[in-house]
């Protein structure tokens, strides 16, 4: 993938146009395909979007709502939510050649039909050979060059290690694997873990207290993902401990800053702010997929039911509390 020189991304928020700007670093040629037509004119005309305010768009990104646009790329990324993802990957299939690469770029795992986002694609896009990109990254960050280490994943090798050199530059490290699976775990449990280091610094329960739930947050994603087949130096890389620690350390974390804010009180309803918080959709998801197979999740099963509103943040705390004592594994 290295002769890779036209990038198609679908999604013209923060995070696709992030991406675009991290990408034609490179002197690529980019469509940036917004799915609202009249959104799509308005940051082409303005050559930045309204999500990432002072941050222009570089020279040769090129910014349209035709989905047609895909049929040119040698690469396809597509930077929507997770739940949107496959609407997003049945729009491009008609447009993708067989064996094109389809690169997720979100964090989560689908309601109802409980797929990670590589297994939406392989169902939505069956031409297309399906991709991940996950990683700390902050869009901000990312869109103004500053240095960024992220992870991709493909199950195939060749496929895997061809992408570093389609993505990246001086300032974007992308790191490869054949682990998908637990590239996709590390992105969507930490999601659901921020909320929970949000609700600690929300309640002021103080830095020992957000250590703890750090700690063993990420002993939660651990057996969450050994139990789905990801390996332990894959949840202790960049796209899981590593994302885990930048998501629950940063108030531009959407996921922390919904958590801080059901902290002091809000409710799950206007907790968000009108930004969107991945991990309140995907808690739910995840706590359903570790009982199926009796995974022990008790902040994750915290996080839920304050969601749910079946526990008021104190009730959630005390039972985290009063749990048995027990060796740390």
């Amino acid at each position: 993938m290295s002769s890779v020189t036209r990038i198609a991304i679908v999604g013209a928020g923060s995070w696709g146009s992030a991406l675009a700007n991290a990408i034609a670093n490179n002197g690529r040629t980019i469509a940036l395909i917004g799915r609202d037509a009249a959104y799509a004119r308005q940051v082409e005309a303005a050559r930045q979007t309204s999500r990432l305010p002072g941050i222009r768009l570089k020279d040769g990104i090129a910014v349209s709502a035709d989905i047609a646009a895909v049929d040119a790329a040698d690469l396809i990324l597509l930077a929507v939510p997770a739940q949107s993802l496959r609407e997003a990957a049945r729009a491009i299939a008609p447009h993708t050649a067989r064996g094109a690469v389809v690169l997720a770029c979100a964090k989560g795992i689908e309601r109802g039909s409980h797929r990670f986002m590589t297994e939406v694609i392989a169902e939505a896009v069956p031409a297309a050979t399906p991709a991940i990109l996950s990683g700390p990254s902050f869009a901000s960050d990312v869109a103004r060059g500053l240095p960024t280490a992220i992870t991709v994943a493909a199950s195939d090798e060749t496929v895997a290690a061809g992408l570093p050199h389609a993505l990246g530059s001086t300032s974007f490290r992308p790191y490869h694997t054949t682990d998908v699976r637990g590239v996709e775990i590390g992105g969507a449990a930490k999601n659901v873990l921020a909320i929970a280091a949000g609700i600690v610094t929300g309640r002021k329960l103080g830095a020992s207290a957000q250590a703890a739930a750090i700690t063993r947050g990420f002993a939660e994603l651990t057996r969450f993902g050994k139990a789905h087949g990801a390996s332990s130096e894959t949840l202790a890389g960049l796209s899981g401990l590593g994302d885990l620690v930048l998501s629950c350390s940063s108030i531009q974390s959407r996921n922390f800053a919904f958590g801080i804010a059901l902290g002091q009180g809000e409710t799950a309803q206007t907790a968000a702010h009108g930004q969107l918080a991945e991990g309140a959709f995907t808690a739910s998801v995840m706590l359903e997929m570790a009982r199926a197979q009796a995974i022990d999740m008790p902040i994750t099963e915290a996080v839920v039911a304050v969601l749910e509103g079946s526990a008021s943040i104190d009730q959630a705390i005390e039972a985290l509390l009063t749990r048995p004592f027990k060796a740390e594994n």
